[in-house]
């Protein structure tokens, strides 16, 4: 009673290995740099559309292949559903033509992750980043988030990128679930923020001919992900030092490594500050975000 409550049902059908299988198509390349933009609010603790205006536009010096808004460091668990797509619609409005546009979705329940992944799509954005629901860890089995992403990938009119951040939800997306889900074809990808590098490795491989694209969750293992075949970051340090990172990309695409290794070496010291230290607090800091 208390699993269906929180998926509306999940475990009625189970995704299995064995059945037909879907037919990958790459509806979206996702390749490249993205920052993982901080909703700016004002002293009256509401959201501060210019200033999140005047980020965006020293973001647009800065060749990043799109933005992330409502990921972790969007604080979209303090956000009502009309602030979440208020700020995903003027986030489009601004946003150069060509950027991609990756707005999170996730909601506990299934039915509203659908339901806010419909919205998303209708405000602007181009891919939905679906967190997994955690507030019953316990019970989210490979077989129940399996299922809950197939549902909420059947229904998405815009193409869903899995989002595991086990640092926030106690919960890694299992790899079995994983490669099962890189089947649909509607889920094209995975942001995997967990910094295990050897899981990251396997999920590629086990992936890769589906033309399932993973993204670093942190530019700390930037690097390494690009060395096992990640196509790309999402990246909280991308927005204070983005042209560094997307220097160190473009160092990793064209096979620099020893170049690319020095300067990763550089960034894991303002990476941990950024990820642990001093968190999203940095980064409003760094926009001179109230």
């Amino acid at each position: 009673m208390l699993l269906s409550t929180v998926l509306r049902g999940a475990m009625k059908g189970v995704y299995r290995a064995g059945t037909p299988r879907y037919i990958h198509k790459a509806a979206l390349d996702i390749s490249g740099i993205y920052p993982p933009i901080s909703t700016p609010f004002n002293d009256r603790e509401q959201v501060d559309y210019d200033k999140l205006e005047e980020n965006l536009q020293k973001y647009s010096s800065i060749p990043f292949r799109g933005i992330v808004v409502q990921g972790s460091n969007g604080e979209y668990a303090y956000l009502s559903r009309e602030e979440r797509l208020e700020v995903v619609h003027r986030v489009r409005q601004k946003l150069p033509k060509g950027k991609i546009l990756i707005a999170g979705s996730g909601c506990e329940s299934t039915q509203a992750t659908i339901e806010m992944s419909r919205q998303m799509g209708e405000a602007g954005a181009e891919a939905v980043l679906v967190v997994t629901p955690c507030y019953y860890r316990g019970r989210m089995t490979s077989a129940a988030l399996i299922h809950h992403y197939t549902k909420v990938a059947d229904s998405s009119p815009v193409p869903v990128i899995l989002y595991s951040v086990p640092g926030n939800t106690g919960l890694d997306l299992p790899v079995d679930a994983v490669v099962a889900l890189a089947e649909h074809p509607n889920i094209i990808g995975i942001k995997d923020s967990g910094g295990d590098v050897t899981r990251m490795g396997h999920i590629i491989h086990k992936t890769h001919q589906l033309g399932f694209q993973v993204l670093s969750g942190s530019a700390g293992f930037l690097l390494a992900g690009y060395a096992i075949g990640a196509v790309g970051g999402v990246c909280a340090l991308a927005n204070v030092l983005g042209a560094q990172v997307c220097e160190l990309e473009r160092l990793c695409v064209s096979g620099q490594w020893q170049e690319a290794r020095k300067l990763q070496y550089r960034l894991i010291e303002p990476n941990a500050a950024v990820d642990s230290r001093f968190g999203i607090r940095l980064l409003e800091a760094g926009h001179g975000v109230v």
